[in-house]
């Protein structure tokens, strides 16, 4: 059935009563299509800052535990849900690095980390195993290459992400075998100190949602 060319819808709709319920379920499902996928693709972009983002690190030894800190120098991860991949780095200031002890610090920056030579550290994530829900709390692995005293290593983080309309936060806890991945052990005769190191990381941000995954 076809209607005269500039046939008004109030018109239609009071002559022909029977089809306007078809007629609008027929939009409803030519337009869930684009607004599923749209809906699928959403990227959610987290941008870090030095002021809201915490880098801690802990060393054992047999005497005591040595607690210290890094600076972020920037960072931004980009997450495609429809897809789970993910882009972006996070570089940490190695020349930062601080324990609070004057005499440690400089041995640290000038015979262990380099941090003349290398100074950066960086995590950049590939893929995540896990969903990251656009609100809520996620808790997920985030798969990439972590770069330290010049050398690239594959790293798994698990890491907390909690969404909100506004802001978003993020936890995570992992282990660095740093010994293992060449950078030398700080220990001395007197002072022996663990091959690996501790690390937590938490960030807070703003407007976590950015667009569609096709804008």
């Amino acid at each position: 059935m076809s209607f005269r060319s500039g046939m008004e819808w109030s018109t239609i709709s009071k002559r022909f009563p029977f089809l306007i319920f078809p007629f609008l379920i027929m939009m409803v499902l030519l337009l869930f299509p684009a607004i599923a996928i749209r809906a699928q693709s959403q990227e959610l972009t987290l941008q870090f800052s030095s002021s809201s983002t915490s880098i801690n690190f802990t060393l054992g030894d047999i005497l005591h535990t040595v607690h210290g800190s890094f600076r972020l120098k920037s960072g931004q991860v980009r997450y495609d849900s429809a897809t789970a991949t993910v882009h972006g780095s996070l570089l940490a200031d190695a020349t930062s690095g601080q324990s609070g002890n004057h005499i440690r610090d400089r041995r640290m920056h000038r015979e262990i980390l380099e941090s003349a030579r290398y100074p950066e550290i960086a995590f950049r994530p590939d893929r995540v195993e896990g969903k990251v829900a656009s609100i809520g709390t996620s808790n997920v692995q985030v798969h990439g290459t972590f770069s330290i005293h010049g050398a690239d290593h594959e790293l798994t983080l698990p890491v907390r992400v909690q969404t909100f309309a506004d802001h978003w936060i993020a936890d995570t806890h992992f282990t660095v075998p740093y010994v293992k991945w060449g950078v030398k052990n700080p220990s001395t005769f007197l002072l022996r100190v663990s091959e690996s190191v501790e690390i937590d990381v938490h960030a807070t941000g703003a407007n976590p949602v950015a667009s569609g995954g096709g804008q």
